[in-house]
């Protein structure tokens, strides 16, 4: 009888369960303020394709994108991480169930050394604190949230890893490039050096023209040893990221690809559902919240049942034989009084956890608008920095080969022919370098957007 009774008073206690809201947070709402549209109106055309590394048709990037979500070390730890801090939310869960523990032993003595004795010894101890308030229940759901967010953390790594795989594939891209261009660029001042030196020879040119050639063209091999240093810690780089030994034999001799067809940026507001550290940032809110409920609701008295009993016999099938068991049933009522300020520090230190937490949010909001306005206004003015390079290209090589003609006429001096090639060379590279940075802008703005992979 007892036992029923008190099994009826728990279901009655736990239909009580869980009085008590939850606080909610908008996501909107809680962000700093943003405009209806974004400001940078650069024009721009279809809408974000989530696979956004198809939109590059390049077989081989997909191919070390995907080598690198497998085996990267950095996001292997992250994904570790996920599984942990959902484990962590089962512990924290596992208070709102009964704990049972059961202890058999078996004992053995002597009699005033006579006769030899034995017994077995099952013992059991129950407790059961009634979630009565939801204090523990509010403590697992802070958990929870807070896997959810280290899972958002996981997702934003996956994401930053594939954007930064791409861009260092197409950095690669382009130093093996400035390879190219430093190498025919070399090559144009021996042959500048060789003409000089045969005139020198001649007679037909002054020492000064010589040091001046010779000078330049030590520059030029200078510039090509600069950019291989640049190619090998690229491919190091690299090859970490894809969790390989960084040996620098990754090879790449690929051309840049035009950058794809301009995206829709959508609504500012559509980013605070998109952007994975966003959503990180709002779990984290909304698990501190949770935490201050928990613990405002410790104030609280706390009931608990609590059973012990056990059975001995020297007959090892006597122990599962019920009516050999003594048991004991308590249920109290536990109310704190005085704990030197314990419990009430504990709300104003998750209070003001729940202010950081929330203020963290609205800089991780901020920051995300800016990085999707800042790659919107850089396409524009990226693209007419580089039809202003192309132009450039055209007319330095144009001018270079006048110079040629010119210094072979005596109509100009060595200063102005080494200058014509040094302008040759700065605009290919610099060309390259923006050609680069576009690709590389657009990464960025599907990484701001919080596109998939």
């Amino acid at each position: 009888m007892l036992m029923r009774h008190c099994a009826t008073v728990s279901c009655a206690l736990l239909l009580l369960c869980g009085c008590g809201d939850m606080p909610s947070r908008d996501a909107v709402a809680i962000s700093p303020t943003f405009p209806a549209q974004w400001t940078s109106n650069y024009l721009i055309a279809t809408n974000i394709n989530p696979q956004w590394l198809n939109a590059f048709a390049d077989a081989t990037l997909i191919r070390l994108v995907n080598d690198a979500l497998t085996h990267n070390y950095d996001l292997k730890a992250a994904a570790a991480r996920v599984n942990a801090a959902r484990q962590q939310a089962i512990i924290d869960g596992a208070d709102r169930l009964p704990q049972l523990a059961v202890s058999p032993n078996y004992q053995r003595g002597n009699l005033q050394n006579t006769e030899t004795t034995g017994s077995f010894n099952m013992l059991f101890d129950l407790s059961w604190e009634i979630d009565l308030w939801g204090r523990i229940r509010a403590t697992q759901q802070a958990t929870e949230q807070e896997a959810s967010a280290v899972a958002a953390d996981l997702q934003a790594a996956k994401l930053s890893l594939a954007a930064r795989t791409a861009q260092s594939y197409f950095d690669l891209i382009e130093a093996n490039l400035q390879v190219d261009v430093a190498e025919q660029s070399m090559k144009d001042r021996h042959t500048i050096a060789d003409l000089i030196r045969g005139r020198f020879t001649r007679g037909l040119t002054g020492g000064l023209d010589l040091r001046l050639v010779l000078t330049d063209l030590a520059n030029a091999e200078a510039q090509l040893a600069s950019s291989r240093n640049q190619v090998q810690i690229i491919t190091r780089r690299l090859e970490v990221l894809l969790g390989r030994y960084p040996s620098g034999e990754l090879k790449q001799n690929a051309k840049l690809p035009a950058p794809p067809a301009l995206i829709a940026a959508g609504l500012p507001s559509e980013l605070l559902t998109r952007r994975p550290d966003i959503i990180a940032a709002l779990n984290r809110v909304q698990a501190m919240d949770a935490r201050v409920f928990s613990a405002k609701q410790a104030l609280l008295p706390r009931i608990a049942l609590t059973a012990s009993g056990g059975t001995g016999s020297a007959a090892l099938a006597e122990l599962i034989d019920p009516r050999a068991a003594a048991w004991n049933l308590a249920m109290g009522l536990v109310q704190p009084i005085f704990k030197g300020g314990k419990l009430t520090g504990d709300i104003r230190k998750n209070e003001a956890l729940t202010e950081e937490a929330l203020n963290q949010y609205q800089s991780t909001a901020l920051t995300a608008f800016r990085e999707v306005e800042q790659a919107l206004a850089a396409e524009k003015w990226l693209r007419a920095q580089e039809h202003a390079l192309q132009e450039a290209v055209e007319q330095t090589e144009a001018s270079r080969k006048l110079a040629v003609y010119s210094y072979g006429q005596g109509l100009i001096q060595i200063l102005t022919l080494l200058d014509s090639y040094r302008s040759t060379y700065t605009a290919q590279s610099d060309h390259l370098t923006v050609q680069r940075q576009l690709i590389n802008n657009r990464i960025d703005l599907y990484l701001a957007l919080g596109g998939g992979v």
